[in-house]
């Protein structure tokens, strides 16, 4: 049926109210599709939906940052300079950090001999005794003005974490002023936790009877020095290199550094006769060591009246091999020292200046001796990495470690046997040959930075005087299994050979690495805060 209009041409079709509606619903919703495309164009959430159903990885991977400032002061002499990076009139900026080196004046008359090998042979676990629970009293230290580097960085642009993670530290905390505290919790594993460890640093495997050296840890006054976190490490370190350079106290740090990351991963094994590496597929972390006993170019030729077979130093270039490597690192620990007491020669400008062990009677007079040879190896090796073209990672400065011989050096009687805690205050007994090695160390630091020119940055990790306390920390007759060694004195007095040098494992040597983390921590979070 159709209905006529009542107005104009008959054959018009009048619709009913209820069509009339119906279109006029179209229009309007096809008005608001087209207004919501509009907006998936303009504002897109599918990134958003697939993080969600996809589980996409948004965590962003930085780069070591590319800036450095150092400032030094010299406590001695009252004089503060800004250490130039580009020339002598320009300064080096680091972070925007500001550190300070206090440096002790030392007497040079007292130098003690120490030693070092490589043992190649790696170490299993055999006996693990009872922890001591014994709650002792905090052993205090006095304040590190003297010798230890003082670095007061003012990293207050930083936003700290502390409000977000309970085990975290201010960044502008000065690390290496504190003291040595009891932790009944324990090493974070034992020596039957890791494969790793070097035998002669395997202390509770070797036998020995107490265990309380363990638990002692570093307590920085104004702050907390978390546990070592080998995840939080191993994300900071995501797609990263860390490298320990130097010698067999290097490699204990290196072990310790894989005992901690053990706990939480297996590494893959992919090292071969030049170097060392350990991969840590979850995050793609490699961990490198590098054998360099004296970080300079070591040659064995014959050179003016240095006959060949005998070790010669070129203290003005660095060690070849490193510098190789160098740029495909991201993060690298350097430390050196104790080789210099061996018998070397000291070559400058290819001309003869020196020797340790070495001077043939008749020989011109001596221009460097060995303490002075380390502090121009030191600036020998941190210019050429600071100078490297193609080098923009992080350097940590590990600083002289001390020994604890006692009674004489490590092939004259030297002895720490029966040390189970920190030294308190009273107990320390100064050792000339690690203060002036110290001294000299810091000064060929600050030699270097003043000849900086690439994008790296450097940080002096000052654990000389910390660990000036913890004699009790070292293997000393526990170096070997052997269920027939001996331990204690004999009727004459005279005592055990034993090593305290290097450390035991698990043991203070773990503190070094949760430095490390914190350095790393203030570097990577720092900047990923700042861009976030």
């Amino acid at each position: 049926m159709t209905l006529a209009s009542p107005k104009g041409n008959g054959k018009m079709v009048a619709f009913p109210r209820g069509l009339t509606s119906i279109a006029a619903s179209v229009v309007i919703l096809a008005m608001f599709l087209i207004f919501a495309s509009w907006l998936l164009v303009s504002f897109p959430i599918g990134s958003a939906i697939r993080g969600y159903f996809y589980s996409v990885d948004r965590k962003i991977v930085l780069p070591a940052s590319k800036n450095v400032d150092y400032s030094y002061s010299n406590s001695s002499s009252g004089l503060n300079l800004e250490l130039p990076t580009m020339s002598s009139n320009s300064s080096v900026v680091v972070n925007n950090e500001k550190a300070q080196v206090s440096i002790r004046s030392v007497e040079k008359d007292s130098m003690a001999s120490e030693s070092n090998v490589e043992p190649s042979s790696s170490g299993k676990d055999s006996v693990d005794l009872k922890n001591n629970e014994t709650l002792e009293k905090p052993t205090e230290l006095p304040k590190l003005s003297s010798r230890a580097t003082e670095k007061k960085a003012d990293m207050s642009c930083f936003p700290s974490s502390n409000t977000s993670e309970s085990n975290s530290v201010d960044s502008g905390c000065d690390l290496y002023n504190g003291k040595w505290f009891y932790d009944p919790q324990g090493p974070s594993y034992t020596n039957n936790s890791c494969p790793v460890i070097t035998q002669m640093q395997n202390c509770q495997g070797n036998g020995r009877p107490d265990k309380e050296y363990e638990n002692w840890r570093w307590k920085p006054s104004k702050c907390d020095l978390p546990r070592f976190d080998a995840k939080k490490f191993l994300e900071l370190m995501r797609g990263k290199t860390l490298a320990f350079i130097g010698d067999s106290v290097a490699r204990n740090q290196m072990e310790s550094m894989l005992c901690l990351l053990w706990q939480v991963e297996v590494p893959q094994n992919r090292g071969n006769k030049r170097m060392q590496r350990w991969h840590f597929v979850s995050t793609s972390v490699m961990i490198v060591r590098i054998w360099s006993s004296w970080l300079v170019r070591e040659t064995t030729e014959k050179i003016d009246f240095a006959p060949e077979g005998v070790t010669k130093l070129h203290l003005d270039a660095p060690d070849d091999k490193l510098m190789e490597f160098i740029p495909n690192f991201d993060v690298t620990v350097i430390s050196s020292g104790h080789w210099f007491a061996k018998q070397s020669v000291y070559v400058l400008n290819n001309e003869i200046v020196g020797g340790q062990l070495w001077w043939p009677n008749g020989s011109p007079p001596m221009k460097v001796n060995n303490v002075d040879a380390f502090g121009i190896s030191v600036e020998t090796i941190l210019s050429a990495i600071l100078t490297h073209p193609n080098y923009t990672g992080l350097t940590i400065v590990r600083s002289f470690s001390p020994d604890h011989y006692e009674g004489g050096a490590w092939n004259t009687g030297g002895s720490c046997t029966g040390k189970e805690k920190p030294l308190a205050i009273s107990e320390l007994v100064e050792n000339g040959f690690t203060n002036i090695m110290h001294e000299k160390q810091v000064s060929g630091f600050e030699r270097a930075v003043k000849k900086a020119t690439n994008k790296s940055k450097l940080q002096l990790m000052d654990i000389t005087e910390v660990f000036s306390y913890r004699h009790d920390g070292h293997p000393g007759p526990y170096r070997n299994p052997d269920p027939n060694k001996i331990t204690k004195r004999g009727p004459d007095g005279k005592p055990p050979p034993q090593d305290c040098l290097h450390w035991c494992m698990p043991g203070p040597i773990d503190t070094w690495n949760e430095l490390v983390l914190e350095i790393i921590r203030r570097e990577f979070d720092g900047n990923r805060n700042l861009s976030s």
